[in-house]
């Protein structure tokens, strides 16, 4: 583990930010730096709110959200089903394979119930290191930095492609422990990075960097089901957002040298359905794989 680690930094780990008693990933929701969200231009994060049926959005985005929803006219459904994959998910992690430590990357607008507060209800002393780079998920880090008195939650304003920063992060290395099993989640987040940013070798690293024993999960949009789905992506594009959703083979290549959970790569809403998943959900209209690989 250590060695995989020192491989991927390279380097010591970079100074926290921030002086004093008080660590600066406890203060940033009490005090966080000055964003600018340009609410005039459409943002993932925030047609995704929109999706959901949240308040977190606004017109520019509600906007871009509809004209891609005139192409592909289930995105809201598929939004719903990816955010009950990950409470399924987490909730079998936390309650079943006993993982008492989360590293969320593209964790969005928080939405309850967040994956902490799943991860906790099972494990109070569950710890959750949430990383997103999005303005707007910034201006809302105090609801990620709530749970249990025995657990602890930390929010790591970084992109998922500097990989290197998110290991060394003292909002990591501080709340997690490295040595021990890790689920890492990366949910709705590889189909917003084009082959350009090659997410096989993203994936790879921070798998790489986690010991025997912990968890990948991983859900991506797909256009093997729906062909609205490629229009859908086109549409938000045009307005500078990349989005490739990508073949069950291509999305199964993520999870390589990982063993996948039963019942492997599916569709999210086929993953281990409750009885809060409709029986009339059909591949077409969630148009998202879905999957846990254990790192052995």
């Amino acid at each position: 583990m250590e060695a995989a680690v020192n491989a991927e930094i390279g380097t010591d780990p970079q100074p926290s930010e921030g002086s004093g008693d008080t660590p600066w990933w406890q203060s940033v929701a009490d005090d966080p730096k000055p964003v600018e969200l340009r609410v005039d231009l459409p943002h993932p994060a925030r047609m995704y709110d929109y999706y959901l049926g949240g308040k977190d959005n606004f017109p520019a985005d509600r906007e871009a959200a509809e004209q891609a929803r005139a192409v592909a006219p289930n995105a809201s459904v598929a939004a719903r089903a990816n955010r009950a994959f990950m409470a399924r998910a987490v909730r079998h992690l936390a309650g079943e394979a006993g993982i008492d430590q989360f590293l969320d990357i593209g964790t969005g607008i928080p939405t309850s119930p967040n994956l902490h507060e799943i991860a906790q209800e099972a494990v109070e002393g569950a710890r959750v290191v949430y990383v997103d780079n999005d303005p707007i998920v910034l201006t809302h880090a105090r609801a990620l930095l709530t749970g249990t008195p025995a657990g602890r939650t930390a929010y790591l304003d970084a992109d998922v492609r500097d990989v290197r920063r998110i290991l060394t992060a003292p909002e990591v290395t501080d709340t997690l422990d490295l040595s021990r099993p890790v689920a890492l989640s990366l949910l709705a987040v590889g189909h917003f990075l084009p082959d350009s940013d090659d997410p096989g070798a993203i994936v790879r690293r921070l798998v790489d960097a986690l010991p025997a024993g912990s968890y990948l999960v991983l859900s991506h949009l797909t256009p093997d089901h729906d062909p609205s789905i490629e229009a859908g992506a086109k549409a938000y594009r045009a307005r500078g957002i990349p989005l490739r959703p990508r073949t069950r083979a291509e999305i199964e290549a993520l999870f390589g040298g990982l063993e996948l959970l039963d019942p492997g790569l599916v569709c999210v809403h086929r993953w281990r359905p409750d009885a809060t998943v409709p029986t009339d959900l059909t591949d077409a209209q969630v148009s998202a794989y879905g999957a846990i690989g254990r790192k052995g």
